[in-house]
């Protein structure tokens, strides 16, 4: 920061007041330790909002990442573990939480979630997000549910895939892709709920409607692998094709966001480790990966980011989208 600072003294001093010129590494260091995440995540927050607008119509998938570079011998959450908010379609993270240590992300998706509007939206969270309490907090902001159900739910799990395995689904949809060598074969089902479970899971799981079933079929060169998972939906009416997109759009997070931060901004290689300085600057990158996202041309979002080191005008075109 100090060198491109020092680099760029000319066009910084036109947009900033910088009496003292540009500030050290010790002082850009003490600052970001000492600023409440909170108030940069608001930022994060309204940043996504300008770009956005309304989340209705959206998918926001919930999942998190670990920053392996500050605590490297931490294990499971412990270290620090962020819980991101990721709107599929736009490709925008639009709010982040962190997991406290010796907890799990079922205490921070509440917490989350509280701080978006997710009216119109459907809400896709992983196996660790199929609580009841979660999904009771999602319809009561106005929003959808698609929950992966695994054994965590031994009961409901049960249910779901003895649903499928003794009954004929009413729709299926069949999906292909191929890229780089992977072929991918993937083929959805999906039942009525209210007419498969048991009236006290029914009970448990409120708004639920409809159950999913993801029969996944990968092809790597020769390897072949299989695998099958399980989701329950509070939609219904919905073809059995919107629900192979949806649950095919929630791994966006995983190659969308959480790769761009390894790889196009380094962030496990990051050696900030004191105070709130590897929070905040989670949620500066994820605010430039909002910009370099926009940017309409050719270019991949590390060249977008190279260029935008080197020319200004770039640079300003990046902070005007």
């Amino acid at each position: 920061m100090v060198e491109f600072g020092q680099q760029r003294y000319d066009w910084l001093s036109e947009v900033l007041e910088l009496p003292n010129g540009i500030p050290s590494h010790d002082t850009f260091n003490r600052v970001l330790q000492l600023i409440d995440p909170k108030h940069l995540s608001d930022c994060l927050d309204k940043d996504g909002a300008a770009l956005l607008g309304s989340l209705s119509g959206k998918q926001l998938a919930i999942d998190g990442k670990k920053l392996k570079g500050v605590s490297p011998q931490s294990k499971g959450n412990s270290g620090l573990y962020i819980l991101n908010a990721w709107v599929c379609e736009n490709r925008l993270c639009i709010g982040q939480e962190k997991v406290e240590d010796k907890s799990n992300e079922i205490t921070a998706i509440p917490t989350l979630l509280e701080q978006l509007d997710i009216e119109g939206s459907v809400v896709s969270i992983d196996a660790i997000g199929c609580q009841t309490v979660i999904a009771d907090q999602i319809i009561e902001q106005g929003a959808e549910y698609l929950l992966a159900v695994k054994k965590n739910q031994k009961e409901l799990f049960e249910q779901v895939e003895d649903s499928f395995l003794l009954n004929p689904s009413v729709a299926q949809d069949m999906q292909w892709e191929y890229q780089r060598a992977r072929f991918e074969r993937r083929k959805c089902q999906i039942l009525p709920a209210q007419q498969m479970l048991l009236p006290e899971i029914i009970d448990q799981w409120k708004g639920i409607k409809t159950l999913v079933k993801i029969e996944a079929q990968r092809q790597i060169k020769h390897k072949i692998s299989l695998e099958t998972r399980y989701y329950i939906s509070s939609e219904e009416k919905q073809p059995s094709r919107y629900f192979n997109h949806i649950t095919r759009g929630h791994w966006g997070i995983e190659n969308q966001l959480h790769w761009h931060l390894d790889i196009t901004f380094k962030e496990d290689a990051s050696r900030a480790r004191s105070g709130y300085a590897p929070q905040n600057l989670s949620i500066l990158r994820k605010i430039a990966l909002h910009r370099i996202a926009q940017m309409k041309d050719k270019l991949s979002l590390k060249k977008r980011r190279y260029r935008a080191s080197l020319n200004n005008e770039y640079l300003f075109k990046l902070i005007q989208v």
